[in-house]
Parts: C-alpha cells; structure tokens; sequence
C-alpha cells in the first residue's frame, strides 16, 4: 500500500460505506456527527505502540545486553515521539534503572551492561514506552520478562519445585554450592513473608543431596501472590536465598466469554474459555457443559494455553454449568454467563480476501422489541475508523461487510453502540498477515565450521520503495541458548496483536508460526478472551476527548521558572546551561511567565550539569527551580510478570555453565595481594536513633539515582512497597495505606528526622544509599515520632579536611542561583565486539561467544538487498538468525533462519 492510499482510507470508507435500512425511528445523535465526534480523536490523538528486539532471550550477569527500539505511529501529520523510554524492574517491583532512548527515523538502539556489582539473578521485567504513551493506559506498554543468571557471584544455587497436596503445599529444594556440589547436611533457618510480615517459619537441615521439604499452610493462600520463601543456610558463612511463591498455590480459574459478549437465548454462536493459573499461566482443561438437569450439551477441550471455543444454543430459562478437568487432576464445576432474552450482538461469521462478514444477531422476542430501530456498528484498526454505518433491524440476523481493500494487518475492534453511544456488544477479529514486510535470509554454505567467515545476505522488502526501513540482526549459538522461538515477544506478534491487546499473553509468536497447524483458531480464541479498552466510545460519540500531560518528545528538554527571592517571577532573565561531559554550552532568556527551555539537547547520561542565572544584575536575589521529570509509576500487578522463569539455574543451566568458562577466560588475571582496606557501607545501623530498627526491608543504592534531578519524583517510583499521596504530600506503607491507614512514613537523614520538603534539598549525588523499614518491632522510632515506616536516606562520607576558612564555607553553602544536577541523557553508545579469524594465530584462542553477530543498524539499498559478513566462535551445533524490522508506515517484519556449524 502507498503512503497516499494510508492517509485517505478513513475518509474513504467513512463516505462510502455507511448503509441504512430506512428506520422508522431517528438517532439521538445523528450518524454523521457520531462519526465526525469519533473521528477528531482518532486524528488528532497518534497510537505510538514500541517493541524492542533483543540479542538474545536471556542473559547472565556480566553480560552486555543489546537491544534494538522501534516504534510505530498510525498517523502521519505529526512529528512522532523521538525518544522511547526503557525501565528494567525487578521481580520485587523495584526500578532497578531507566534508560533513555533517541529515535530516528522509527528506530533506535541501546545496551545494558550487567555489572556484577549491581545486578543479581532475577527475572527482571523491561518496560518501554514514550512520553506521549504516558497519557493512555499502562497496559500497552511494552513488557517482557528477560531472565538473567548468575555464574559469578552467586554462592547458593537451588532448584525448588512445589506440590500442592490437600491444605498444604510442599515446596522440594535442592541446594547447591558455587562450585555446582550439593549442600548435604546443612543446617538452615527458613521464613515466608509477604514482603512485610512472616506469615510461617522454621528450621531444617539438607538431605545427603542437599534436598529439604517445607510444609506451607494454605492459610494464607492470598500472601503466596507476593510472597517469597527465605532461606538462610549456614556453609561456614550464612548465605541467603529468595524464592518467590507465585507458583506454590495453583488456583485455576476458568472463565467463559460468549462471542458477543452474552448468552442469548434461541440464538447459537461460539463461547470461548480460558483457564489461568494463580501465577498467569495458561492450564490445559477438557470438560463439559451440563443443563439444570445435568444433561452433556457438549464436550470441550483447549487447543493450547488453556484457551477455546465451542458452540452453544441456549435455551430460555435455562442454565448451564462446566465440569472441567484441569491438567493438574483438580476438578471443578463453573456457572456459565446466565442466559438472557433481551439482548443483541454482534458476531464473526467468516472472513475471506475481500470482506470480514460479521452479524448482528438476537432472538425472535427481542427483536420484535427493537425492530427498525438504529444502532451504529463502528468497525477500528490501530486506531484508525475504517467503517461507520447506521444499521436499522430489520429482522433477527443483520449481515454486516467490512471491506479488507488497503486495510493493514492487525486487530480490528467491531462495536455495536447505541445511537446514543452505549456499546451492547463487541467483537475483535484479527485480519490474517497480508501485508508483512517480506525477508529473505541466505548464507553462501549451509554448513560452517568453527571460527569460519559467514557471508549472508538480507533481501528486504518494504513495500514502499520511498520510504527507509529499518533492521535488526542476531545470530546466536542456539546449542547455548535453546529456547523455543513460539515463547518470544517478536515484532510481529507484538505490533499486530500484543501491543493492542491488555493482559499477558502466553507464547505470542505461536499465534505466527506455520508448523502451528491450529494457530488461526488459536489465534480467534484469543480474540474473545483478551481485553481491549483503549478508549471509551461512548465519551467519543458525545465529543469528549480525553486531556493529555504530555506531547511527543522531540528531544531532552530543561524546563523551569525564574523567580525572585520574593516569589514573583523573573521575566527576561539569562540562564547558562553548561554541561561540560558533552561541550555543552547554552543559554536561554525567560518569558513574562519566567519560564526557561533549553530544547534539542544532546548527552548521554550520567554528566553533571550546571544552571547558572549569575549573569543577570540581580543575581543574589534569584531562584532557579527546574520542571520535575515525570515517569510512570511501577505498575506492582503487571501480567507480564507470569512469564517469570521459577528455576533459573535449572532452566538457564547449559548458558550458565558457559558464562562460567567465558568469564574465567575474559577476567582471570594474576594474583595480587591488597593491602588496602576495604570500606564498610554505611547503614542505617551507624545512626544511634534508628540501632532499634530491625533490617531493612530494601536497600536502593546510590547509583540507582543516576539521572535523577529533583529527588521527591524520582522516589515517588522508587520506593518499594511505599505510596506518595498527592493530595496530603507525604508517603504511606502501601499495604498499611490501602487498608485505610493514614498514619505517614518518617524521613530519617544521616541519622536525624527530615520532614517531606526537606527532601529536594538533598544533593542526589551525594547519596550513598537509602534504606526502607516497612516495620519497627521494638517501636523504638514509632513511639517517639508517631509514624508507620522508616525511610532513611545515607549520604556520602566526607572525607577529613584541614580547618576551612569562613570564605571556604560560604562557597560551599548551595546556591539558589546555580543548580547542579545529573539529568537523565541518552543511553551511551557502544559497538558489539566482532572477532575476525584471518590467520592461523588469531584462530588458536578459545571463543565462548553466544550472540555471534549484533548488528541493529542494517538499511535497505535501492534493490532491498544487504549483504553482512561475520566469524563463527567455537561452539558447534545450529546458529540461529533473527531479523527483524520496520519502515516509516508501519509495515513490520521477521524471520528465522539457521545454518549448522560441525
């Protein structure tokens, strides 16, 4: 499709596809205000939807992690978002780091490095998004769960497997020690908690094979959600470990979704199932529906992940129940949705080259109730109104074309509304690939062998030969890494169909994989069991269009006002921006408001920067303050979060045990002795006022506060299982707080009482670490301050000066005329290594690579071909290519290929 006939579909379906059946009775709104209403939010508010495409689908810890951005917009008159955020958050919730991202051209890239220092074993959840995806809903956001090993630091490796028998739970472990031996005949102490509060505890000791067994009372069944077993295991020095226990109590639920979204009766149509464990999990079922006489209507089974449909003709008065099996051996029986009389919906009924063919269906009774009368059937791709049409109902079975010419791929929401804009009834429907950029993948051998030079080339079609598209390249040691390709996020799965759906979603490229024989229907089901409400029709059929905070960022902005110590603004007063890391050197005049801006600017992150209003005649009686940095708060709840990997070290084991080899070799050096000696952390312990306080729950170091510029925002995401209350100004135990309590978190700093203003006084880079006590068992700080929590913020030791003069002190006194700050800049760039084997020489060394080639940088030539060269390392077995990509209009595409190495 050309970028013209993009731009012009909507109007012309709009004025060409509304049919009406001559109703006897007028719309409360007439059709065409309805679709002009509706249309002004789809041209005016952009869906931006970002994927990130990673080297591999998991990592160990001293790793670099790569990534590719892309981000596609629907519309075409605007400037897109040139900046994609990525936020890496722990399986604790807690922000581990945000990085920020430039685009250009639809497209960006970045790396992570996992420092041993500062990244632990874990599934961590990345997050991705733009500003302008900050005014809509979270749940199209891009998620995806990347666990991440630990071959080096981690002393306690363990293997944990949970059986539920009648009341209990019987959580297995095995330990192992950092040389890979069990930890036979080891004493430990072990407690459950939900993140607060033990709710079960006690001792064991290890099995001759390092193997204990807990009993877990299911008691507390709703802490498991959250919860997390500790084990402290003593092997000459006490080592910790943390499990969570999301999968120890395994509560299937089941629900039935009848296409339309009621059970009508006298009328058959398809009822979709899904059933989910308590950890997000699709579970396989097969059961079957019974009447109030339990009579067998019809038997079921799923097609995969828990989910599928079968078909139902209910009868008036009538109900049905489910007897399911799940795979488990659990049995349970489920009411379906109760029947109704006076109801209408609206249905798939098939879909060919040329049309989707939906209905609008009801029963004899009720259609004698709304015969003639108009209802409106707005049919929306990726936000775009591809069809608008006025439907009076003339009989009980209304037929419905929506034409599929130059429509893209995607999901198409059909909503049958009221004229006054209330939807009775939707359905989703996904129109099958027709459009995807086109890749082929060829390498000049089929067979390679170790270290020998790859010559591949790309043929990429974009479709639109006017427009640049965009790649991505990996090719990983699949022997490795084996993973199974229908678990992965990629960019179609998640363009055409995750990113428009809320909730998790199980395996999305299975739904594009063609060896899946039943992927279509699969795929259907989906369609009538996931949620998707990214906007509400019956504000937009009356006009009213939703506020928003924030425009698509064309660059890192500095924004603030100028006052003068009295308070009033400062009009025409001169800043300097001066960021010396990046030869920045810029200056800016305030408005009549006193508002300054400092636009386009280029820096990666981590530089200290300076404001400086020291130029103007005033200067000693001015007050700079800069514009917070918003971010979106962490979303504790997320489903992405059932994607988790329970064992690690099982799961990852043959990665692992190369990252092992890998870092002996890249990091071994001679022995030296150190004689220095090493510097205690500072804790909260050091500070006589809070010695009372037991351990604290979290600790955040100072690092983690990197590109934070006015510290109370930056906390209001980062404080683990804390709640900042807009409205009192002052933070709350999140657990406490949603149970009604009000009673407020106390500030410690350095030991001394702070209050909540105080808080941006502190100089960020200074800070050493903070540490949070959800609990206080002795009451030691409670009693004296009445508060609920301990949130204590450590900075930096000074080191010992000489005696300083009075002149000295001064200048160390902070400036209200000069800031200096660490903005968050742009992730820093760095180039995946490339050996080359040439000669004999550079051959005879070891090479434990996993990710073979990285390349997010590949472009089309005007005949759509690349052609990349690159060495093999010395593993042997399948190599595995991932391309994928996208151009200016949205198309998107991705392809797998593999050769061998022997």
């Amino acid at each position: 499709m050309n970028l013209i006939n993009r731009l012009l579909l909507v109007l012309v379906l709009l004025t060409s596809l509304f049919f009406s059946a001559n109703a006897q009775e007028k719309p409360t709104i007439p059709i065409n205000t309805a679709v002009d209403n509706v249309q002004k939010y789809f041209t005016v508010y952009p869906v931006e939807k970002v994927h990130l495409h990673f080297d591999k689908p998991y990592y160990a810890v001293g790793d670099t992690l790569w990534f590719k951005a892309y981000l596609n917009t629907n519309l075409f008159n605007y400037d897109p978002s040139k900046i994609v955020y990525v936020d890496v958050i722990n399986s604790k919730d807690s922000l581990m780091q945000t990085l920020r991202v430039p685009v250009k051209e639809g497209a960006g890239k970045g790396q992570l490095v996992l420092d041993p220092q500062f990244w632990a074993q874990d599934n961590y959840r990345f997050r991705a998004y733009s500003k302008w995806m900050m005014n809509f809903d979270m749940d199209y956001f891009f998620n995806k769960v990347v666990p991440i090993g630990d071959a080096i630091n981690k002393k306690l490796g363990a293997n944990i497997n949970y059986q539920q028998e009648g009341s209990r739970t019987k959580a297995t472990i095995q330990f192992r020690g950092q040389d890979g031996q069990a930890l036979g005949r080891k004493k430990l102490n072990w407690e459950v908690n939900d993140g607060w509060d033990a709710f079960d505890k006690g001792k064991a000791e290890t099995d001759d094979l390092g193997r204990i067994t807990i009993n877990l009372n299911h008691k507390e069944k709703e802490k498991f959600k959250t919860g997390r077993l500790v084990v402290q295991l003593d092997n000459g020095e006490m080592l910790v470990g943390q499990y969570p226990l999301t999968n120890a109590y395994q509560d299937v639920d089941i629900q039935f979704f009848p296409e339309g979204g009621d059970l009508i009766s006298g009328v058959n149509k398809k009822v979709a199932f899904k059933a989910v464990a308590s950890g997000g999990s699709g579970m396989k079922v097969k059961g079957k529906i019974i009447d109030s006489k339990k009579k067998e209507i019809i038997a079921f089974e799923d097609l995969g992940m828990g989910m599928g449909s079968f078909t139902l003709l209910p009868a008036s008065g009538e109900t049905y129940k489910a007897v399911v099996t799940f795979e488990n051996g659990v049995e349970k029986t489920v009411d379906l949705p109760a029947v109704v009389d006076n109801k209408i919906n609206v249905v798939s009924v098939s879909q060919d080259n040329e049309f989707i063919n939906v209905g609008l269906v009801t029963n004899d009774q009720y259609f004698n109730t709304i015969q003639n009368k108009p209802y409106y059937v707005f049919g929306q791709l990726n936000g775009h109104l591809i069809y608008a049409a006025q439907a009076s109902i003339k009989s009980n079975a209304v037929s419905v074309k929506i034409p599929l010419k130059e429509l893209p791929n995607g999901v198409v929401q059909v909503t049958l509304l009221t004229p006054d804009g209330q939807p009775v009834s939707e359905r989703l429907v996904y129109i099958q690939p027709q459009e995807l950029i086109g890749i082929q993948v060829a390498t000049d051998k089929t067979d390679y062998g170790r270290k020998d030079l790859v010559k591949m080339k790309l043929n990429l079609d974009t479709k639109v030969d006017s427009l640049p598209g965009n790649f991505s390249v990996a090719v990983i040691d699949e022997s490795k890494v084996p993973y199974n390709d229908d678990d992965d996020k990629g960019i179609v799965s998640n363009m055409l169909v995750a990113s428009d759906l809320k909730g998790y979603i199980e395996k999305p490229n299975y739904y594009f994989n063609p060896k899946n024989e039943n992927r279509i229907e699969a795929l259907d089901a989906l369609m009538m069991t996931q949620g998707f409400r990214r906007f509400d029709y019956k504000d937009l059929v009356q006009a009213k269009l939703p506020q928003v905070k924030f425009m698509p960022e064309q660059g890192i902005t500095i924004t603030g006002i100028l006052r003068q110590n009295t308070g009033r603004v400062q009009p025409n007063g001169g800043l300097l921006l001066n960021i010396p890391g990046a030869a920045i050197k810029k200056d800016a005049y305030t408005d009549n408001s006193g508002r300054y801006t400092f636009e386009n600017l280029v820096f990666t992150d981590s530089l200290k920067a300076t404001l400086n209003a020291r130029g103007n005649d005033n200067f000693r009686s001015l007050v700079i303050t800069m514009d917070p940095t918003m971010f979106p708060e962490i979303d504790p709840n997320n489903p992405n979060k059932a994607a988790a990997i329970q064992n690690i070290d099982e799961n990852l084991q043959a990665y692992l045990d190369n990252s092992k080899k890998e870092f002996r070799t890249h990091n071994l050096i001679e022995e030296v002795v150190v004689t220095a000696s090493v510097e205690k952390k500072q804790t909260s312990k050091d500070f006589s006022a809070l010695t009372g306080l037991s351990m604290p729950e979290h600790r955040i170091e100072g690092s983690r506060f990197n590109g934070c510029n006015v510290l109370s925002m930056c906390l209001n995401t980062m404080l683990t299982g804390i709640t900042f209350d807009v409205n009192t100004q002052k933070y709350y135990i999140t657990r406490n707080y949603n149970q009604g309590s009000r009673v407020p978190v106390q500030f410690f700093l350095n030991g001394m009482p702070i209050d909540e203003p105080s808080i941006n006084s502190i100089q960020v880079a200074e800070i050493e670490a903070i540490e949070i006590f959800m609990r206080d068992d002795l009451g030691t700080v409670r009693n004296l301050y009445q508060n609920d929590g301990v949130v204590s913020i450590i900075t930096k030791k000074e080191k010992k000066q000489p005696r300083m003069t009075m002149a000295q002190i001064e200048a160390m006194l902070p400036k209200s005329n000069v800031i200096d700050f660490y903005p968050l800049g742009y992730v820093k760039e760095r180039k995946f290594y490339e050996p080359k084997y040439t000669t004999p020489e550079s051959k005879n060394t070891n090479d434990y690579r996993t990710t073979i080639y990285w390349n997010p940088e590949v472009r089309v030539d005007s005949k759509g071909e690349v052609n990349l060269e690159f060495f093999n390392a010395d593993g042997v077995g399948k190599y595995k290519v991932v391309v994928e990509g996208n151009d200016l209009q949205g198309n998107v595409g991705r392809q797998i290929y593999y050769y061998n190495v022997r």
